[in-house]
């Protein structure tokens, strides 16, 4: 069986707590019963050149097995999906539809909602941001309005679960501290159903437990 670690920050501030993207690769890892260690770094280790061998841009997570490397959670998914039935169909069609939703997930929906999630969370109260934000709002709109078009009929995006529901999920919690999902029907189901999974919420609660652990002590 293959060493595998994961790499988070050991900490990050409450608004992007169950956010960071190490949240990805624990969740799929769970759901694919694989065994693995977390290697937390603290946020300025991410510039340091040790770390920029793991991940050029010093960013999480990274991803090791057996002392290969892989960087972006995307990568990593598609790495543990393509040997885990539970995350990739076996058939190649499944598994090139798959693929297609994962990229769906971080190439078209993820960036108007991270694009919002930074203003709100990141800039609140800023000027240029409250300009900013109806044009956000209305770009995040006609993503979640496709999305839930093809998802009516479905539990998952392909009709089972797969890597795809990890990534699109994760992306739908990064407008968390919004309504745009919830009062979406069909997308407020999706989201609560994917959640509900034992393995998102071992994957949330470990998580969750290291940032307690490492919490700044009060000055």
């Amino acid at each position: 069986m293959e060493r595998i670690t994961v790499t988070g920050f050991r900490w990050v501030p409450t608004f992007a707590q169950g956010l960071a993207r190490d949240m990805r690769v624990r969740w799929a890892l769970q759901e694919a019963g694989r065994a693995y260690d977390v290697d937390l770094i603290d946020l300025g280790e991410r510039h340091s050149e040790s770390y920029r061998r793991r991940h050029p841009f010093g960013l999480i997570p990274a991803f090791e097995a057996d002392g290969h490397g892989v960087f972006e959670s995307g990568a990593i998914l598609h790495r543990i999906a393509e040997v885990s039935p539970e995350l990739m169909p076996t058939d190649a069609v499944g598994r090139a539809n798959t693929l297609a939703w994962m990229f769906a997930a971080l190439n078209t929906v993820e960036p108007p909602l991270d694009a919002l999630s930074v203003l709100d969370l990141q800039h609140p109260g800023e000027e240029w941001a409250k300009l900013r934000r109806p044009g956000a709002v209305e770009a995040v709109q006609v993503r979640l309005d496709a999305l839930a078009a093809w998802l009516e009929p479905r539990d998952f995006l392909l009709g089972r679960f797969t890597a795809a529901d990890i990534l699109m999920t994760t992306v739908l919690r990064l407008i968390r501290h919004t309504d745009l999902v919830t009062r979406i029907p069909v997308l407020e189901v999706y989201q609560t159903r994917c959640e509900a999974r034992p393995a998102f919420q071992r994957a949330l609660a470990e998580q969750m437990d290291g940032y307690r652990q490492n919490a700044p002590m009060a000055a």
